[in-house]
């Protein structure tokens, strides 16, 4: 049998997933070697760990009485006998799985994910998949380790959530649009008399409201132009085409050259919290605690501004 260490980190990885080929991804080996070991392992214990068909893996009671043995084991052999060094090197190999907001909502993402590959060159075991996401996603079902998102920060107890900053919108046009239409006088003037932008609700179908606070609201009943990104958003209200609602950090340049004008400045805005999260696990991974904290240091430079 393969060597009984790396049977037991198999095995304690499958028990965690529940899916093989997701054990094999994390661990860095091919789907055939997980169903090798596991099989050697049930061979060796003269007992069966999982309970597998075409729709589901789980935990036989031996395997779920056995798990808390192995992981205890796993922990203390490593500590004995595997070298400071190398045990670090085995605890950042596989996989680590990030979401991100469909940009443009992550400032700056490209650099952001270079500063961070540039830091993870030390690890060369360590797998990174970056995914971008605009609906909402389960970190658990989709196998998510690590996610950024810009909103209200979540109260659930199964997520691990670090603040990184905060964010607000402006509304902003081009300025041959004010000079055709004037400065609005209120909302009520801007929905009766403006041309509007409307940005697809992908979780939904519908269109997103211009929320303001907890008493103000615009709902773009009939834009002019549609779109289902920030930048869609931000090319209406630079073309003259439409008024649009911008994320601050996005449309401040063209604020500060003259390109844009904010309407309606001294409504209260909402601030919104951009916030790391990563799932509340028993046994949380070496390598999705390093990338949690590299990430966070990145994108808190980014989030923090003056």
């Amino acid at each position: 049998m393969l060597n009984k260490l790396e049977a037991l980190r198999i095995f304690c990885t499958a028990a965690e997933t529940l899916q093989f080929k997701e054990a094999a991804n994390r661990l860095a080996v091919s789907p055939p070697v997980v169903t090798r070991v596991i099989a050697e392992l049930e061979d060796y214990l003269g007992e069966p760990l999982f309970q597998r068909n075409t729709r589901q893996t789980k935990l036989t009671d031996f395997g779920r009485e056995f798990l808390p043995q192995a992981q205890q084991l796993l922990d203390e052999s490593e500590r004995v006998f595997v070298p400071a060094k190398k045990r670090k090197e085995e605890e950042m190999g596989g996989m680590v799985r990030v979401t991100v907001p469909d940009l443009p909502d992550l400032p700056d993402e490209e650099n952001v994910l270079l500063e961070l590959l540039g830091r993870l060159k030390a690890y060369p075991k360590l797998v990174l998949d970056w995914q971008k996401n605009t609906v909402r996603v389960n970190a658990v079902e989709a196998q998510i380790d690590i996610g950024v998102r810009i909103g209200q920060a979540p109260t659930d107890s199964l997520l691990i959530v670090k603040q990184l900053g905060s964010v607000q919108e402006r509304i902003v046009a081009a300025p041959e649009l004010v000079a055709e239409y004037g400065l609005p006088k209120d909302l009520d003037d801007l929905k009766k008399r403006y041309p509007l932008n409307a940005e697809h609700d992908l979780n939904n179908g519908r269109y997103w409201a211009w929320y303001f606070n907890d008493q103000q609201s615009l709902f773009p009943a009939k834009p002019v132009c549609i779109g289902n990104t920030a930048h869609n958003t931000l090319a209406a209200a630079r073309s003259g085409r439409a008024v649009a609602y911008v994320l601050d950090w996005l449309c401040e340049p063209y604020l500060r050259q003259g390109e844009l004008v904010e309407l309606l400045p001294d409504i209260p805005k909402q601030k919104w919290v951009a916030y790391l999260y990563r799932p509340q696990r028993s046994v949380t991974p070496t390598r999705v605690r390093v990338v949690f904290d590299m990430l966070a240091e990145i994108l808190a430079a980014r989030f923090q501004r003056d």
